[in-house]
């Protein structure tokens, strides 16, 4: 879920996020081995863009929320740049219509960093946008007997805001 509730153990989510920094470690070794034929304006393009489209939009409407939901767009475009397959097909588009080159290595950098070191995987629509703890993952982790993690980024942790919780639908009486 994101690096607050990842809803997996604290054990499992580590060694989760363990596998995409061997993917950024790869990425990182190999752009230092082809420095000099990495073109770095599309590289820092191709670094930005997914960002630009995919996580600000979002990070500025729930900063701006006070506390309201905000759309599932902002979700969505964060989900779609942010897949591995999005950007498995952008790489291919660029191979296929300006050619393979070194500075595509941005993009599994920019994918396997944001998952290996901040542990931010897709977002859930039942969450708010930026990591918050939650109280249910909270009641998880002491009942599997486990420590809760200290807060992600927060001197305290704020209360959970800027989604709309689930609706159960209610039944007919009778």
């Amino acid at each position: 879920m994101d690096q607050a509730n990842p809803f997996e153990t604290p054990r499992t989510f580590s060694l989760h996020r363990a596998e995409y920094l061997v993917g950024l470690a790869v990425s990182t070794v190999l752009m230092i081995v082809h420095y000099d034929e990495i073109r770095w304006l599309p590289a820092v393009g191709l670094f930005l863009y997914i960002d630009v489209i995919g996580y600000l939009p979002g990070a500025i409407a729930f900063r701006r929320s006070g506390g309201r939901p905000i759309s599932k767009t902002y979700y969505a475009l964060y989900n779609f740049m942010h897949s591995l397959i999005t950007q498995g097909a952008v790489v291919g588009l660029w191979c296929w219509l300006i050619g393979p080159e070194w500075a595509l290595l941005v993009i599994p950098f920019h994918l396997c960093g944001d998952r290996g070191l901040f542990g931010n995987f897709m977002k859930s629509y039942a969450l708010p946008f930026e990591p918050v703890r939650q109280p249910g993952y909270l009641r998880l982790l002491d009942d599997l007997g486990l420590a809760h993690p200290k807060p992600v980024g927060h001197t305290a942790d704020p209360a959970p805001v800027g989604h709309a919780p689930a609706q159960v639908p209610s039944r007919p009486a009778g």
